[in-house]
């Protein structure tokens, strides 16, 4: 065991927006998905997190926007910094300080980018030189789907096949600048509610008790690759209809695990119709929704339609806002040792 060690390091990461989702893992101890799944990574949100490793600590401390947060996030985090500590010999505690400018834990990833951040920045502080790869198989030990946000753009994460994992991570497929055209209207829906259970238990869950859970894992590898080559033409017109297939796929597992897991709220689901029928009134493909495991929804558009649309969500009961977002770039290292948050803007700043 290597001596004490000090270091500081600051890493960003956004969150990612899954189009393919994955739900439940085969392999609890090596966090390995029944199936692949594919994401889009976020621009202008963002994780901006400081890990430092002092040798006077006697425990891991984490801050969330400023705040003691709650025991069970911190033990989370200092599971995974045995991880990080393991691999750079060390045993020291750590002071970890995490910051978003987006609402956490309501279904727009916090856990993604917060674990993806958080891999950056330990692996950095503790003097690690770990490749985008490596960071992304260590970054799913804290939530499966911070493996993706890691890389930017359009991301695959590949479920794999070795009992080991060795073959379980997160690929670049399409820079952020593929497809300049497309948007994301982030729905933002007033008085959302944190989600009771965490995603990591919710989904074993659904692999234990939904009747459709067997059949979605026979469709997916299907709408994957439809959706894969739709992102690879840039085709609106193939890609909104399979993402809303995905996504309502998605739900009914959700919906019909015991006890069950329902978390959209009623604008929610007036989003999702007034989708719907945008779609119906246009005669063709607009718009597709999807959400993750919470109240907000994502809903995918091109430019030409995108304010138009914008307006029209907007004016649905119970929306708070709506953020207009594109593809955005992976994560990245922010300071050199020794740098940290105090101070910060960027870390604090709200999206518009």
């Amino acid at each position: 065991m290597a001596p004490p060690r000090s270091g500081r390091a600051t890493y960003e990461a956004s969150p990612n927006i899954a189009l393919v989702k994955y739900w439940g893992v085969r392999d609890e101890a090596l966090a390995l998905p029944y199936n692949s799944s594919l994401s889009v990574t976020l621009d202008r949100l963002r994780t901006r997190t400081q890990v430092e490793f002092d040798p006077r600590r006697t425990d891991d401390t984490l801050e969330l926007n400023g705040r003691p947060a709650a025991e069970s996030a911190r033990r989370s985090v200092s599971e995974f910094l045995d991880r990080v500590r393991h691999e750079a010999g060390i045993r020291t505690r750590a002071s970890v300080r995490s910051f978003n400018n987006f609402p956490t834990a309501s279904g727009l990833a916090s856990s993604a980018s917060g674990f993806a951040a958080l891999a950056g920045a330990a692996t950095a502080a503790a003097g690690l030189d770990r490749s985008p790869l490596q960071l992304s198989q260590l970054a799913r030990f804290g939530s499966g789907s911070a493996s993706r946000s890691i890389f930017g753009g359009f991301v695959e994460w590949r479920a794999g096949r070795r009992p080991d994992g060795r073959d379980c991570y997160a690929k670049p497929l399409f820079g952020p600048d593929h497809w300049p055209a497309l948007r994301d209207l982030v729905v933002l829906i007033a008085h959302a509610p944190e989600k009771a259970v965490r995603s990591a238990v919710a989904m074993q869950s659904s692999v234990r008790t939904s009747p459709d859970f067997g059949e979605r894992q026979r469709e997916v590898p299907r709408r994957l690759a439809t959706i894969r080559r739709a992102i690879a033409r840039r085709d609106a017109d193939a890609l909104f209809p399979a993402v809303m297939d995905e996504c309502d796929s998605f739900r009914r597992v959700c919906e019909t695990t015991r006890p069950t897991l329902n978390y959209l709220t009623s604008p929610s689901r007036a989003v999702l119709g007034e989708v719907i029928a945008a779609n119906r009134e246009a005669g063709r493909s607009v718009a597709a929704y999807t959400h993750d495991a919470g109240a907000h929804v994502h809903v995918f558009t091109l430019s030409r339609d995108a304010a138009r649309l914008r307006r029209r969500l907007a004016k649905v009961a119970g929306v708070r806002r709506v953020l207009v977002l594109q593809p955005g770039p992976g994560g990245r290292l922010r300071s050199r040792p020794g740098v940290g948050l105090r101070g910060s803007s960027r870390a604090r700043s709200r999206p518009t």
